[in-house]
């Protein structure tokens, strides 16, 4: 009973009439539209499997009408129930699998796009505690094990049971005693069951935190192709690769080790009752005629072929049923998986009364403490107490985990801070709607990411109504538009996935070209010109300048030439503030800028 409220929790609350089990109340609200299919095919399956019994019956008549004096007007009459009855079970049998696939596939439709859609609203921190791979393999692993396990239930489950109980019950017609053999029978093979699903379900919830490994090492594999091959370690990918892969094969051949005595155990308790059934009812047919009674046993021949054909219909729908319930057991992983995505609350979500409006591009960090995680021994940020004009030209410098990034990641609320407060426009960003603080803030991240589609498309991220004429003028701006009119089809040439058609530092141009079509109040460049030479980049931040006076701007770099001419420069160590001031004054105050600077002078001078 666990295990079906576990599994009916992943389709929603329904007014269930299981009350006194304490089943919650559920509603079937992933299938959505294909409720309808769902209850057809159930209605149609039962169907099937009613003819199927009443087939038998007609058989097992036609046999008793064989051995006694017949016309062949009743050989036609039998003749002709039985085909419509067949054709009747066949139409039931087509419809009933049409439906249920039709149903299940609109089920996992339907979860994946409400996992997809949820997904979108989760801020990096739930991102973070699923990880990528994960999500991955719960949008497509997970969610076809659950889709199987939900035409196995549409189909087997009502088939199974239906044709058991029928079975159960004829058998009991004919001769109630033959008929206990199967009440003796089945608790058995039922404990079995259990005891086989309890073993196996550990097994495989090993299997799916495999996978999520296994979509890991592709992806990683796949996104750093180039470095692979450079490094020539395709060999030790490979070898990677294939020792996770057998980690599932031996898990999975374990599991299956173990499923595999079902089907055994049953094989043998049913063919046991067969021999007996077969014995018995033939020392009946045979040593008294047919129709007399031998050790309280009575049977006519039609009726031994009934009885044995239930025994095959009672075998098959045991089997079917440990089938379903391995499946199920299979797919518990799946939907508990599932389900913690679907049930995961955002961490950053909207207040209760949002303000959408942002004054202004000023910025102010009061006594802000961050850390990426609660437990975290060390904050990544610590009382950071930072003010910024709007329309200020700020530079940060820093070395490796400095807190850079988290810094300036808490302004649009990608993060929040763990103390303290950040305000924008004078509110705390906490109290903005995210969808205006957002389009009010442009990022140009430090891994710079485009999507598959032509470059006009990638640049109207920024702003999904901009005309060729804005596009060209940020392209040029940004120092894009010189290598655009290269490409044979300028505006429209196609940028592959992940932009792998084009170089280091024409992705930085369309990135930071995509970010000022938004026009927005605070511009954040978190070392977005890295892949530039210095001449571009000093034109791009002239080009900043000129367009936008009135914009907020945050320039990250490792390079003291790319923030030298900023308003003021911050001077970021181990997550806290090492000094503030400009170019001239941070040379006479500040120790890790003077440092800083003479390195890069003395490179400087080597490569002149």
């Amino acid at each position: 009973m666990r295990l079906l409220r576990l599994f009916l929790s992943i389709l929603g609350p329904f007014p269930c009439p299981f009350s006194n089990l304490k089943i919650k109340s559920y509603r079937l609200r992933y299938l959505k539209e294909f409720r309808k299919d769902c209850a057809i095919s159930v209605v149609f399956v039962a169907l099937e499997t009613i003819f199927e019994l009443l087939m038998t019956m007609i058989i097992g008549d036609f046999i008793d009408a064989l051995s006694a004096p017949s016309e062949m007007s009743d050989i036609y009459r039998f003749g002709i129930r039985l085909i419509i009855i067949a054709l009747l079970t066949l139409l039931s049998g087509i419809m009933g699998g049409w439906t249920s696939i039709k149903g299940a596939s609109g089920l996992s439709r339907n979860l994946r796009n409400e996992m997809f859609s949820r997904i979108q609203d989760f801020s990096f921190s739930n991102i973070d505690k699923f990880s990528t791979n994960s999500l991955v393999t719960r949008m497509t692993t997970d969610v076809v094990n659950v889709q199987n396990a939900f035409m196995m239930i549409l189909r087997i489950a009502v088939k199974s049971p239906v044709s058991l109980i029928c079975a159960l019950a004829m058998a009991f017609y004919i001769n109630w005693k033959i008929g206990l053999l199967y009440v003796i029978v089945i608790p058995v093979l039922f404990i079995g069951l259990m005891l086989t699903a309890k073993l196996t379900h550990p097994i495989f919830q090993r299997v799916f935190k495999t996978y999520d490994r296994l979509n890991g090492i592709v992806r990683e594999d796949l996104h750093g192709m180039r470095v692979v091959k450079s490094f020539v370690r395709e060999d030790h990918e490979t070898e990677k690769f294939e020792s996770v892969s057998e980690d599932i094969r031996g898990d999975f051949t374990k599991a299956e080790k173990l499923i595999a005595f079902n089907p055994f155990m049953m094989q043998i308790a049913i063919y046991l009752c067969l021999i007996v059934i077969t014995w018995f009812s033939a020392v009946a047919i045979v040593g008294s005629g047919n129709g007399t009674v031998v050790s309280g046993i009575m049977m006519t021949t039609g009726e031994l072929q009934n009885l044995l054909t239930y025994s095959i219909m009672i075998l098959m729908s045991l089997m079917m049923l440990s089938m379903i319930y391995v499946m199920v057991m299979m797919s518990k992983e799946s939907v508990e998986r599932i389900n913690a995505v679907l049930e995961e609350k955002p961490a950053i979500t909207n207040p209760e009364h949002p303000v959408t409006e942002i004054k202004d591009g000023s910025i102010d960090f009061n006594d802000v403490i961050f850390s990426y995680k609660p437990d975290a021994s060390k904050p990544c940020l610590s009382h950071i107490d930072l003010h910024i004009k709007s329309g200020e030209t700020i530079g940060i410098i820093g070395g490796t985990g400095a807190g850079k990034s988290s810094l300036v990641q808490l302004i649009p609320r990608l993060y929040d801070a763990t103390s303290g407060s950040v305000h924008v426009g004078g509110h705390d960003v906490r109290e903005y709607d995210i969808e205006a603080l957002r389009n009010a803030v442009s990022m140009v991240l430090q891994k710079n990411v485009l999507f598959s589609g032509t470059i006009k498309e990638n640049l109207r991220w920024g702003n999904e109504s901009a005309s060729d004429e804005e596009i060209k003028k940020v392209s040029e701006l940004a120092q894009a538009d010189s290598f655009i009119s290269t490409f044979p089809d300028g505006y429209d040439t196609y940028i592959e996935q992940g932009g792998t058609n084009v170089s280091g530092g024409q992705k930085q141009g369309l990135c930071i070209a995509r970010a000022l079509l938004k026009k927005p109040k605070i511009l954040i460049m978190d070392d977005s010109t890295s892949a530039v030479d210095t001449k571009t980049d000093a034109l791009i931040r002239e080009g900043l300048k000129s367009y936008m006076p009135d914009t907020t701007k945050i320039i990250i770099a490792q390079r003291i030439s790319s923030v030298q001419e900023a308003d003021r420069i911050i001077v970021l160590d181990n997550g806290r503030i090492d000094g503030i001031g400009n170019h001239d004054e941070l040379l006479r105050n500040n120790k890790i800028y003077q440092e800083v600077y003479e390195s890069q002078q003395k490179g400087g001078s080597k490569d002149e």
